[in-house]
């Protein structure tokens, strides 16, 4: 990993032990089903889902992405989708790369809606972000896991087709600061808060995984 995105990996690591317990609750929920689809050779194709597909949705499924990839959990992919296409939040690219990801605009989709590549290591790309709706057929179908990121997603999709799983786990919109001074302090704040939770996640899906492993013998 690039230093930078290290040490932000290692901060946000020192607060899980902020997590509300009902939030805690819920993604101890999100690492079971993900253990239990791992133990029988499932995919595990985790798909986070607000309105516009622009901020919150793609901060999870880029950190979602970071933390596996840091406790080294294989078999997991991450998504994201929206109940309409907007386009990426360059305020929220912009967050992405101050937490130390690497990214590259490829704008093939045009500028309205371009498609970002982010990394962790210049060979070790985390996955690709463009708004598109959640069913977008670049999206896994069936089996997955729907984490609702917006309490609009949430409340206007109370059963997402095709998944096995729906956790609501609603962040606040960084948007009410576009065009303050406070701008880049809130999306990193938001951008922080989903960074713990789903480092949470992956330390508690690698701690399952630890503790249903068979015993080594001699």
């Amino acid at each position: 990993m690039y230093p930078t995105l290290s040490a932000s990996l290692v901060g946000y690591l020192d607060l899980v032990g902020s997590i509300e317990p009902a939030r805690r609750a819920l993604l101890d929920r999100l690492a079971t089903f993900i253990v239990d689809r791992l133990q029988h050779d499932l995919p595990v194709d985790l798909v986070y889902i607000c309105t516009h597909n622009s901020r919150r949705s793609h901060f999870g499924q880029f950190w979602a992405s970071a933390a596996a990839n840091h406790f080294q959990i294989s078999g997991i992919s991450t998504w994201s989708g929206g109940t309409e296409v907007t386009a990426m939040n360059p305020r929220s690219v912009a967050a992405l790369q101050r937490a130390g990801f690497t990214v590259q605009k490829d704008v093939k989709n045009g500028e309205q809606n371009p498609r970002y590549t982010l990394s962790i290591d210049i060979d070790q790309p985390v996955g690709v972000g463009y708004s598109k709706v959640y069913d977008d057929p670049s999206n896994p179908t069936t089996g997955f896991a729907a984490i609702m990121t917006c309490s609009s997603a949430d409340a206007g999709c109370p059963f997402v087709t095709g998944s096995a799983i729906r956790i609501s786990l609603p962040y606040i919109d960084p948007k009410a600061a576009d065009g303050t001074a406070e701008e880049a302090q809130v999306y990193d704040l938001r951008s922080g808060q989903v960074a713990v939770e789903q480092l949470y996640l992956m330390q508690q899906v690698k701690a399952l995984i630890s503790n249903t492993l068979p015993p080594v013998t001699a």
